[in-house]
């Protein structure tokens, strides 16, 4: 298994319960998606996880260690986070940029080498993007920075992805390339969780999904079992129906209102 969480609670001091027995276990090359509406505790997981936050109570595991007894520089060898998005006080180019992902596995007084400059190139490489290697990170799109900060993680060389809400700052193309490369790094191998405000991503791309309300974990399972009208009127207080198209191979969420109004799909 990749990443297992077991009895996971954790308050902010004199507040309750942000997160409340959470569990879950995500196996290797697993896509797992985490819906929520916003104030659910899906950041404050993603923290307890990376150690972030680290007054939790429970148990966090990473290729069977507990998070508790690794050093900063170890948790880095074995997990890597992608946030929303970046913005460079500096303007580095694409290549140090993901570079900087190596430094985990530089002793503290040296610089990267050759066998980092190495990992560079192989992020660039699966993710098709080495046309960027050397432009400034400043002046890329927002869709192309985003597939940079994945590059950046992939060159850490950790097999177990977090993603927090990839492409939430991104146009409608982007959102759709940046998800293909993510399926298909799960498909590589790589554990990915990632939360979303977006159903039709999780309902297109996730192996399991994770359902956050009020800290608590409602509902877990793959789309196919968990992902239904009831579940998402319950996190989103909204009427919506799931439809199939295309003899089921795919599934789109519309407002019960525009079905009501005679629209056909």
């Amino acid at each position: 298994m990749s990443l297992e969480v077991r009895n996971l609670s954790f308050a902010y001091s004199g507040d309750k319960k942000v997160l409340d027995g959470i569990n879950y276990t995500i196996n290797d090359g697993e896509f797992a998606c985490v819906l929520g509406p916003n104030g659910v505790g899906k950041s404050t997981m993603f923290k307890c996880i990376l150690r972030l936050l680290s007054t939790y109570t429970g148990e966090i595991f990473v290729d069977g260690c507990d998070t508790k007894g690794l050093s900063p520089m170890q948790m880095a060898k074995k997990i890597a986070y992608i946030p929303q998005s970046a913005g460079a006080v500096f303007n580095y180019s694409v290549s140090d940029t993901i570079l900087m992902g190596t430094t985990a596995m530089v002793d503290r007084f040296k610089s990267p080498g050759k066998k980092e400059e190495e990992y560079v190139d192989m992020a660039l490489e699966t993710l098709q993007i080495t046309h960027l290697k050397n432009r400034m990170f400043t002046r890329i799109s927002g869709g192309e920075r985003q597939l940079v900060l994945i590059a950046r993680a992939l060159a850490q060389q950790a097999k177990t992805l977090l993603m927090d809400e990839p492409t939430a700052s991104l146009d409608y193309g982007n959102q759709m390339r940046v998800m293909e490369k993510i399926k298909g790094l799960s498909e590589k191998g790589y554990t990915i969780i990632q939360s979303t405000h977006n159903p039709e991503q999780t309902l297109w791309y996730a192996d399991r999904v994770l359902a956050l309300q009020k800290g608590q974990l409602i509902s877990e399972g793959t789309p196919s079992e968990v992902m239904d009208t009831d579940l998402l009127k319950q996190l989103y207080q909204v009427d919506v129906q799931i439809e199939a198209l295309h003899e089921g191979r795919i599934h789109v969420c519309l407002p019960q209102k525009l079905l009501g109004s005679g629209l056909t799909v």
